[in-house]
């Protein structure tokens, strides 16, 4: 049998090669960690826009009862209605009237609060978005290191991977 011999010329242990592969590593979790979080926070911005759009039409169905209500009074007034039956439309005009409007008030508050919080949620995607971006600017720098063998790239790629992981936690503090 032959002895088979392998060489292995050119692949030299290379101890920065192997230190820019794990900075490599690192910034690839944080970028995967970053991207989660902003794809999550996307969701529920969208999550809270939709109910906020339900609110808005709860809230526009009560403006329109309200109007049909006060249309009815005023339709009353003009005919110049009277007796029992005027007289009870009339008390069940007051009282649609005023569940209608503290409905519409309540509702309008509620649809205000979910658009707020829809927008809340769009200024923090918005930081782990840009933290996401220099993350990924980041590892690709670093990875120009195994092409090129200069250390500036992973020093740039660091550099920007720590200002994408502090944006990107801005957001946590929003």
């Amino acid at each position: 049998m032959a002895e088979l011999e392998i060489h292995h010329e050119g692949h030299e242990s290379d101890p920065m090669g192997k230190t820019v592969g794990v900075l490599a590593a690192v910034l690839a979790v944080f970028l995967a960690i970053v991207t989660i979080a902003s794809h999550r926070t996307h969701t529920a911005a969208i999550m809270h826009k939709s109910t906020a759009n339900d609110d808005w039409a709860y809230y526009q169905a009560n403006s329109i009862k309200l109007h049909n209500v006060e249309l009815g009074e005023g339709l009353l007034s003009v005919l110049d209605a009277k007796g029992d039956a005027a007289d009870k439309l009339r008390a069940r005009y007051q009282d649609q009237k005023k569940k209608y409007s503290e409905q519409k008030d309540a509702q309008q508050e509620k649809a205000q609060k979910s658009d707020e919080t829809a927008e809340a949620d769009e200024h923090r995607a918005l930081r782990y978005d840009f933290g996401e971006g220099l993350l990924e600017i980041g590892l690709v720098l670093t990875s120009l290191y195994f092409i090129s063998k200069k250390k500036m790239f992973p020093v740039m790629g660091v550099l920007s991977g720590l200002i994408g992981v502090t944006i990107a936690i801005t957001g946590l503090l929003m």
